[in-house]
Parts: C-alpha cells; structure tokens; sequence
C-alpha cells in the first residue's frame, strides 16, 4: 500500500507544528459542562490549563481548546457565551506555555478571530468553513492555518464517499477563493458528522482518497459513538477501539489525530511511526 505524506511546517510565534517526520497528537480540550464523555470536568480555566499541560507532558504536540458541545442533539450556544468560557483558558494557556501550538475549535468567525487574538493559532471549523460566512475571511485576513472539516446539514448521499470527497473539495475552493493560502489548510472527514454508523465505518476505509485531494489530513475519532456501538462498550472503556481507528488512519496518510486519551493514544502513534517512515513505500511531498 503506498502512502503519501505531505511535508509542511507551521511556524506561528513560539509554536511550531512540523508535519511530515511523525504523526502529531492534537490534544482535546473541552471547556464545556456539556460535552459527550467530558462535560463539565475542565470548566475551570486553572484546571484546564493544568489539563493541557498534563496531555503535552504525555505526547500532545497541540492542543484543541472548544467551548461549544457538538454532540447529537447539541443545544447551540451564543458567540458570547463560547468567548466567556474558551478566552480565558487560551489567555493562560498562552501565557503558561506560549511554545503549544493552540487550536481553537469553532465554527463562529468572531469566535475565532478572538482566540487567535488571545493566543491560539489555528482555526477548526467542523462546518468546513459553510456555516459562518466570514469564517473563511477570517482565516485569510489572519493568515492562520485552518482545518476544515466534512460536514452537512443533510445526509443525502448518492455515492457516499464520493459525495464527501466532493463536499470537502468544495470547502477548500470556498477557502481558496476567499484568499485563504492553500499551505494553510488542513482536512477532517468528519467521522461521527452527518454520517450514520456504516458510512463513518465506510469513511474510515476511504481516507487514502481523502489524502489525495492534496492536503494534510485530521482523524477526529476519539471516542465516537460508531466505537462504543461496535464494541458494545461504555464511552469511558474504548481505548482500543479509538487505537484501532487511529493506527487505521494513519497507514492510510492521516498526519494528525484528535484525542482524549493522549498518553495511551501516544503509544499507538509512536509503534505506527516506527513502521510507516520507515517505509519504501512512502511517498513524501513538500508543500
């Protein structure tokens, strides 16, 4: 299976993110009482920032700081509300470790464009860029990277992962063309977002296909519902299956992973490591 590896280097400040030597570990952060298997627990800005610190301390090259739930059925909350519970955080994280690269993880261009302001510096939007019209402006007016992640408000598939292909490819020409600088941008595909729990098993062996649109690429699996469903298991007790997902994604070109469980998920990225860049059968490419 050959395997392609996008070479790039985000230097942003103090912080770097290098892709293209290993897999990077994107860190999550919820600062929300509401959040599927962490509501509540980092609410407090002094003991997420200790939260952080701890998943660097086991392997987090980034940290993803969100103050809106997204789960099933989420109740959306004002860009007021989400700026008072994630700025703070930013703000002393950005002080205690100014060298972490920070994301921050909104669909809300104002929400945004606040945080990088406060310290963060990337943008992760799980609506690709399609729900807030100057979110895109945004990114391209503060020349941060942004992740854009697939997403729809319905899941009307005629080829499935043909469909997703073409809604991400949309979401990088709606950048492109409001001057976001290509080098900047990153993709997800979305597992566990308007997909049912086939499709996000389905999109999950469709990710080379994904990596082939010519962008770095982001697995958010972490303990998501299709996991638990599989295994028959509690949210709290799917490690391995969210290992399993990851070590899947990453022989396919995925550079980065979104997780909870960091020092566990670590050992599995670094095993993966070993073997993949090491491989003849790796295509790198500078971008």
């Amino acid at each position: 299976m050959k395997t392609t590896i996008y070479e790039r280097t985000y230097t942003m400040g103090q912080a770097v993110l290098e892709l293209g030597a290993s897999t990077k570990i994107m860190g999550i952060l919820n600062v929300t009482p509401d959040s599927f298997s962490d509501g509540g627990r980092y609410v407090d800005p002094e003991q997420a920032v200790r939260h952080a610190l701890q998943m660097v301390q086991e392997g987090a090259d980034l940290i993803d700081i969100g103050g809106e739930s997204t789960r099933p059925g989420y109740v959306p909350i004002s860009a007021e509300e989400e700026l008072r519970r994630v700025i703070p955080v930013i703000e002393a994280l950005h002080r205690e470790a100014p060298h972490i690269p920070i994301s921050i993880d909104t669909y809300k261009a104002e929400v945004a464009r606040q945080a990088i302001q406060a310290g963060a510096h990337i943008m992760n939007d799980i609506w690709g860029g399609k729900k807030d019209p100057d979110m895109l402006k945004a990114a391209a007016e503060l020349g941060c990277p942004i992740i854009l992640m697939h997403n729809r408000k319905d899941m009307n598939y005629g080829d499935f992962a043909a469909d997703v292909v073409q809604d991400l490819k949309e979401s990088v020409e709606l950048a492109l063309k409001a001057g976001v600088n290509g080098k900047q941008i990153i993709l997800d595909p979305g597992v566990g977002f308007a997909k049912n729990g086939p499709e996000n098993l389905q999109i999950m062996t469709q990710l080379d296909r994904l990596v082939a649109i010519g962008y770095p690429v982001l697995l958010a699996t972490s303990r998501k519902k299709f996991i638990r469903t599989t295994l028959d298991l509690p949210v709290d007790d799917i490690i391995e299956g969210t290992a399993a997902t990851v070590a899947f994604g990453i022989a396919q070109g995925c550079q980065m992973v979104r997780v909870h469980d960091v020092k566990q998920i670590k050992r599995t990225v670094t095993m993966c490591d070993a073997m993949l860049y090491g491989s003849t059968d790796l295509t790198r490419v500078r971008l």
